[in-house]
């Protein structure tokens, strides 16, 4: 069921230019895995790296607790061994796993798969609702949560219930004394861990059952030994191109492949000794692949973040930690940038920043590398594709551009008759390569939408220059339409994003007896003498006319996904508030 994609190798011209440009040493294709299965992963950074710090969580006040790469692999066994032979789980039944950035996850994710389960990330922020929706699609065997959110979990288990249930804690695998304070603090003192109204095993249980099953003579390499590469290894969920909640079944070999790319293809860029900072949650795709997998196959450290919100908790990671590596979004690097604590004394041994999740805004970019003296490298991917299709090469990084497709990529730009687009001409995004998943779980009409003659449908649009550098205009649903006209929001708020004054902005359609629709603009003012007047005077001297805003509002803040990304959606939902329009 994985995607095969042809060898691009020897054809550096024609409809691979990108190749010409790959940092030297770096391969057109990758012909095999590193590894068969993402279990493997553990012990061998476990016999390359014993006792080296691999996940080290810091929480807003400063503690801290790590766990070297033998720490993941043992508990990682203890954990398989208690879905196998305590709960008597088979290989492939789902395991949701619900819980924040912290010791728990990495050693709960490789848990799973050693045990040939399928891992399901669930945000924890969901509401009952949304939960309840994803659980009746995947139908989980077990779910591991955390005891902050188990209010919302006990209403959900009304209405879907799941066999098993297994409670961490914040403080989970931190030294007892400090774990002990953690929790006194959060259940007491806050009153942030409601009473859990269910049936449940705590984390630390269900590991001492685990280790007493492997002392009994369980086998942990026995799990998988029937498993093929091309088994579900995780159910990832999306929106995808339709909105319309939806998981992406991802292989084991459509992830370790993809690790296998973007490290290929940075080669030195991500080294052994990165301290990298984990910001976006672990659950969300991106710092699944590219932070617990990417960096932990190449034995780096990983800070955890349990929640960065407010930017503050983030501080006393930057204190403890040389962090040298950051993964994040637009909003994250924009709201470090406009925390006074974070400009005044930014990170001395930064080296490295990518961004993904969302466009990187130029004025961003520029004003990241003018405080940190470090580039922000953008590249781009989805869940549907592990995510990682597109990076910039970190010596050779073209500002608003989301980089070159990785070895074993090809990426096209095509028209709504699915032809191939004049470079420089904008076109949908289509892409195949290994890291492509093989569906959706339980969607096959919704497969075929996305899923067309081997190629994956994104829904962006974008369009390649003549060296083979993408760079993304716009998702197709967001375009606006003004008279036939075509207004991409993201180039309208590159330019707002420029003006002094903003700190956040926002562009969506909105209805217009005129024209058929309208740009309306969100601005989330730096400076409160800020007005509609300057901003429309501003953008009229970048902006063709009919993409000046016609409508626009100051909201105090603007609504946000799990990792920081800009909900559109939610914005044309929102009724109108405090709007300045236009005068004729």
């Amino acid at each position: 069921m994985d995607q095969q994609v042809p060898n691009a190798a020897g054809t550096p011209g024609g409809g691979y230019p990108w190749l010409a440009f790959y940092p030297p040493g770096v391969p057109a294709t990758i012909e095999s895995p590193p590894y068969e299965f993402l279990g493997e992963l553990a012990a061998d950074l476990a016999a390359r790296k014993p006792t080296a710090r691999a996940f080290t969580t810091v929480m807003p006040n400063g503690m801290a607790a790590s766990l070297t790469f033998a720490e993941v692999n043992r508990y990682s066994d203890d954990f398989a061994a208690y879905l196998r032979e305590e709960l008597r789980l088979e290989p492939s039944a789902r395991v949701a796993v619900q819980i924040p950035n912290g010791l728990p996850y990495p050693i709960v994710a490789f848990g799973i798969f050693k045990a040939g389960c399928v891992l399901v990330n669930v945000n924890p922020l969901y509401t009952a609702h949304e939960m309840i929706q994803l659980f009746r699609d995947a139908e989980p065997a077990a779910i591991v949560g955390i005891n902050m959110f188990a209010d919302k979990l006990s209403s959900t288990l009304e209405q879907v219930p799941i066999p098993h249930v297994i409670l961490t804690e914040a403080a989970s695998l931190f030294p007892t004394a400090s774990r002990w304070l953690i929790g006194f603090v959060q259940k007491f003192v806050k009153k942030e861990v409601p009473a859990s109204r269910f049936q449940h095993t705590t984390f630390a249980k269900a590991l001492a059952l685990g280790a007493a099953r492997i002392r009994a003579g369980a086998s942990v390499k026995a799990y998988t030994k029937s498993l093929e590469p091309s088994a579900i290894a995780c159910l990832q969920y999306t929106g995808g191109t339709t909105g319309v909640s939806k998981g992406a079944i991802l292989t084991h070999r459509n992830l370790i492949m993809n690790v296998a790319q973007f490290l290929t293809f940075h080669g030195d860029s991500m080294r052994e000794s990165d301290h990298v900072l984990t910001v976006l949650p672990l659950y969300h795709i991106f710092a699944f692949t590219a932070n617990m997998l990417g960096f932990f196959v190449r034995g780096a450290h990983n800070v955890l973040i349990p929640s960065p919100r407010p930017l503050t908790n983030l501080r006393k990671a930057f204190e403890k930690e040389p962090i040298t590596f950051i993964t994040g979004v637009n909003t994250l690097f924009n709201g470090l940038l406009n925390s006074p604590w974070f400009a005044k004394n930014p990170p001395r041994s930064l080296r490295i920043s990518v961004a993904g999740g969302m466009a990187l805004q130029a004025a961003v970019a520029e004003r990241w590398q003018k405080v940190t003296g470090t580039k922000v490298i953008e590249g781009y991917g989805l869940s549907e594709a592990s995510p990682v299709l597109t990076c910039n090469p970190a010596g050779r990084a073209k500002l608003t551009s989301i980089g070159l497709p990785l070895p074993s990529t090809e990426i096209r730009c095509v028209d709504d008759h699915g032809d191939v687009v004049a470079v420089g001409q904008p076109g949908e995004i289509i892409a195949r390569g290994p890291q492509v998943m093989p569906g959706y779980w339980k969607q096959p009409s919704e497969t075929s939408n996305v899923l067309r003659d081997g190629w994956l449908y994104t829904g962006d649009i974008g369009k390649m220059d003549a060296e083979g550098y993408f760079s993304i205009v716009d998702r197709r649903k967001d375009m606006i339409d003004i008279s036939g006209f075509k207004v991409f929001p993201n180039e309208v708020e590159e330019v707002l994003a420029s003006l002094p004054g903003v700190k956040e902005c926002a562009v969506i359609g909105v209805p217009d007896a005129a024209t058929g629709e309208a740009v309306k603009a969100f601005i989330v003012r730096g400076d409160p003498a800020l007005d509609a007047g300057m901003v429309r005077d501003f953008c009229r001297t970048e902006l063709a006319s009919y993409k000046v805003p016609k409508f626009i509002e100051f909201p105090e803040d603007l609504p946000k996904s799990n990792v920081g990304k800009i909900l559109r959606k939610e914005l044309r939902e929102r009724p109108s508030a405090s709007t300045s329009k236009r005068k004729s």
